[in-house]
This record gives C-alpha cells, structure tokens and sequence, in this order.
C-alpha cells in the first residue's frame, strides 16, 4: 500500500507522462481501486490537468459533479477553467452562484477574481455588480487582488468605467495590473487622453501597461501617437537596461497594424529589423503581422517571402496572404493562393475572412461570376452565414459591373438592415456608369443613417458635376448650406525618416506650412510657364499628386532615422 506522500508523487508522475484522457481514466481507475477517487487533494491534480493539459472541460466538469462536498479549491479550479474561455463565461457564473446558493463552501478572495473576469461577458455590468455585492457582504471588499478584478470587471464594461475609476481612486494598494486595467478601460471608449494621462501618472509599468497603450491608440485610429508611444517604452528600456521592460510579441503585433494602416514601410521595415536584433522570436503571431504590414504597405514581394518562410501556416497567415494580394489588385494571385491552402493538406478550413478577400479580389478583377460563386459556395459548403462586409462586397463587385438588378435584388435579401458601406457601395457603382436614378436613391438612404454627413451629397454634386448637371448641382449645395451638414476633411499622410506627417484639407497646423506652399508656388509659376493646361477634374488630382510630392521634398530634411527603430 503507497503511503500518502509516495501516493501523491506517483499521481504526479503519472500527469507529467501523460498526453491523453485514456491515460487520465486509467489513473482514476488506479485511485478508484485505492478508495481514493473522492480524495479531493488528488481530485483536484485530475481536474487541473484535465483543464489546463488536455483543455477537457466536459470531463473535469464529470469529475467535479461525482463529488459529495467539493471544497473551495476544487470549485476555484473549475470556475477558472471555464472563465479562461470566453464563450464559456455563463458556465463560471452558473457555477459560482450555485456554490453560493449551497451555502457552503463560503467562496474567498481567491475565486471572486475569477468570477468577475466572466461578468463582463454576460449583459452589461449586472453580474458584475451582483458579485460586487457579495464580495461586500462576505468581507472582501479591501483584498487587492479582490479590487484589482472589481476595477478590471467595471472598466471592461463601458457603462461603468465611472464606477471602476472610482474604485481605483479607493484603492490604498494600487499594483501596476491595476493600473493597466483602469488604462484599458479608458481605451476601450476611446478616451485616450485620459490613459495617457493615467499612464504618465503611474509609478512604475511593465510590457502589459505599456502594450495596453499602444494597442489602445492603434484601435483607435491614432497610429501616430502608437508609434510615438512605442519609441517611448524602446528608449526606457535602452536608458535604463530594463530588458523585462523591452517590447514583445504583442508590441510589436500591435506597432506592425499601425504601420500597415498608414503605409509607413521604412518604419515597418526598422520594427522588422528590431525583432531580429532584441533576438524575439518569430512566432505565428508576428510573423502574420509581417505579412499583413508588408502587404497593405504594397510590398507583396517581401509579404510573400515572409509567408513562404512560414513553417506551419494558419488559416490567418492564409487569410493574410489572400487579402493583401486581393487589396492591390492581383486577383488572379489571390485564387491561387485560395487554391493552394485548399491542396495544402492542413486541414484549414477557410472563414468569413477568407471569402471577404476572395470576394474584393473578384471585385478588383471585375470577376463577377467568380465572385457570386464564392459567395454561394460560403454558404452552401461551409454554412457561413454571410455578414454585412460579404453583402458589401458582392453589391460593391455588381454595382461596379453595372449590374445594378442583380444589386438590389441581393439588398431585398440581405437578412440584416443595409448599412453606410452597402449604399456606398451602390452608390460608387452609380457613378461609374452614370446611373444618377439610382445614386440619388442610394444617397437617400445613405442620408437617413446619417443625416448631417456633407460627404454623402457632395459626392452626389460631384456625379452630377461629371454629368454636366449644374442646376441639380446648385440644388444639391442648397441643400447641403440649408442642412449645414458637415464634411469629413480629406486626410493624406506621407512617411519621411520613419515619421508620419498628416495633412488635412486647410490644415495650416503642420510647422513647415510656409515652406510647402512656396514649392506649391513655384510649379504653378513653371505651369504657367511652359501653358500646362487641363479640365478642371484633372488639374484637381494634378494639384492633389503634386501636394504630395511637396509634402514629400519639403520634408526631406527632417530628422534622421531613429537608430533605435
């Protein structure tokens, strides 16, 4: 007969060697024949290695529910496996609620953080605040680990973010996750001036702090100050020779977006060469990212280098592939590499994402039979419900090839209100082929989403400004000054030394606003010069490119590459 010590090991020996649940069963099988199978010290080595080795929630739940009186510890362990998965959060708090229903065990501060990272996942804040009220009433409430969770629950319910600041201003013990959680709050409803200034207020960040930042300002369109950030936490970590406080993974995942969606290449290109020097790892994460920067940035070349170097490729470094080929137009490219994840024998299945690729590569194509194809085969062979973005691009891929019946035909059956991007996408087919009927039609509808965007009815002047219609143009303005409706700005951005500079319509903001339009000067003087004519729309883009290349010459001789970077 083992003694408990030796039984104790031998269990452990045995979880350490095992890879299956038929290894498990046989080790139940031993402890059952011991007397031992509702020993909860070793049930409890069962069930976390059920849930964290063999990710088998169903069968440590089995294990769990053979217990007469399981303990704190064995109800901690599993409300935490099922809370480490969002889509089984109803689980975690099913189960919390029956423990308090039973009235015993009384749950500790060890279980409730647990708790509380499902509520958010339910409706609203009401789990939240249902679980806040017993952590008040079991005598809780002033654990740090226990106001951590509470500030992290509220702040990731954008309705309570006031509550979870107040919380965090209650707190005698602040940690550097406590902060992170509040920053994130903050982020999440795009209050960044607020985590910015939390931020620079904290008394001492880690990776995740700094990754929250960073990651909050690229979610919300504010790639700039990503990248400003992200210099930041580089240089302290070169100043003071904290490598635990050196950028990874997910810093760089999250600095790679903001560069693919501001086409700054050469920055892509330093952070590309940042990971190789700091010796981070090329994980599938990052490596996904590569692709996608190197694509959106135009550089299919190096996106596809990177993506045939991959070793073990996902559906995402598929998807990547697909969809930074179809973004510049090589469609045919792009139903190859379709085609070659089919005959990879990978068993990738493709997903929504897949077949959004495949459908704006038809589009650019102009593949229309291809691309309703596609869209049948989404539904028909692997029962994808086709989203708002897939119903976008098949208007988007009919309206552009004039088949405006077969359009409207697929709007009737959309099982979801047509937003801004389907009636754009209508719309933009209208004006290619000067269907001025149905523009109007769609920019009505357009106009009801969002009654005061200027954007919507000068785009509608502008068509009919090609059609030569100037009363209806006239009409339109009157309308547009009547309603004064607003028009988003128009917004172009050029990278120089691995700076973004942005310039907006009558932006005077930028330092060097003297300097550019003294160059703009000078090529309108040699325009005149050598008689360059041309129609009023095509001196307008001329106008535009060559805004570019000023910004472009006139700010060559800004600061020199970050060496950092």
């Amino acid at each position: 007969m083992l003694s408990a010590t030796n039984l104790n090991e031998h269990v452990l020996t045995v979880l350490g060697r095992s890879t299956h649940i038929n290894h498990l069963k046989q080790l139940q099988a031993f402890l059952i024949t011991l007397g031992h199978s509702r020993t909860q010290f070793l049930v409890f080595k069962l069930i976390r290695f059920c849930t964290l080795d063999l990710a088998n929630l169903d069968y440590a739940r089995r294990i769990f529910d053979h217990l007469r009186s399981p303990n704190i510890y064995l109800w901690t362990a599993m409300v935490t496996a099922y809370a480490a998965r969002p889509d089984h959060a109803p689980e975690a708090f099913a189960l919390y609620r029956g423990m308090v229903r039973r009235g015993l065990p009384r749950p500790n501060h060890f279980i409730y953080p647990h708790v509380l990272k499902s509520c958010p996942e339910l409706s609203e804040s009401l789990g939240t605040k249902l679980v806040h009220t017993q952590v008040l009433k079991s005598g809780f409430g002033g654990y740090p680990v226990v106001q951590t969770a509470l500030v992290d629950a509220y702040a990731r319910s954008s309705c309570d973010l006031g509550t979870a600041r107040q919380l965090f201003d209650e707190m005698s013990q602040k940690s550097v996750v406590s902060w992170t959680a509040m920053i994130s709050g903050y982020t999440r409803i795009g209050q960044i001036e607020n985590a910015l200034l939390l931020f620079d207020n904290m008394p001492e960040r880690d990776v995740p702090s700094w990754n929250a930042l960073i990651a909050g300002c690229t979610q919300n369109g504010l790639f700039s100050e990503a990248m400003s950030i992200l210099r930041r936490m580089i240089n302290f970590s070169v100043e003071t020779q904290y490598k635990e406080n050196r950028p990874n993974q997910v810093t760089i995942v999250c600095a790679l977006s903001a560069c693919g969606h501001t086409g700054m290449l050469q920055l892509g290109k330093g952070i590309h060469g940042y990971v190789y020097r700091i010796g981070l790892g090329l994980d599938s994460f990052v490596s996904n990212s590569l692709v996608d920067m190197y694509g959106k940035c135009g550089s299919l070349k190096e996106a596809r280098r990177i993506f045939e170097t991959t070793t073990k490729r996902s559906l995402t470094s598929w998807n990547s592939m697909i969809n930074c080929l179809a973004l510049h137009g090589q469609t045919e490219n792009a139903v190859w590499v379709y085609e070659e994840m089919m005959q990879s024998g990978d068993d990738v299945i493709p997903d929504e994402v897949t077949f959004i690729g495949l459908l704006n590569a038809c589009t650019h194509g102009g593949l229309v039979e291809r691309g309703r194809a596609y869209f049948n085969m989404m539904t028909r062979n692997y029962g994808i419900e086709p989203r708002i973005e897939h119903y976008g691009c098949l208007i988007d891929l009919l309206g552009r090839a004039g088949r405006f019946d077969e359009a409207l035909q697929v709007v009737r059956e959309m099982k979801m209100q047509p937003d801004e991007v389907v009636w754009g996408s209508l719309l933009n087919g209208c004006k290619i082929h000067g269907r001025t009927d149905l523009a109007e039609f769609a920019l009505e509808k357009l106009i009801e989403l969002d009654p005061s965007n200027g954007g919507y009815g000068a785009m509608l002047a502008n068509l009919y400004v090609e059609l030569g219609k100037w009363d209806e143009v006239r009409r339109v303005r009157k309308m547009l000054k009547e309603q004064d409706a607003y028009k988003t700005p128009g917004c172009s951005w050029v990278e120089v030394n691995s700076q973004l500079h942005q310039f907006y319509s009558v932006d005077l903001s930028h330092p060097q606003t003297v300097d550019i339009h003294n160059v703009l000067e000078s090529l309108f003087s040699v325009g005149s010069k050598y008689k360059i004519r041309g129609t009023v729309k095509s001196s307008c883009l001329e106008i535009e490119h060559s805004f570019n290349w000023i910004v472009f010459l006139s700010l060559l001789s800004d600061t020199a590459l970050d060496k950092q970077m």
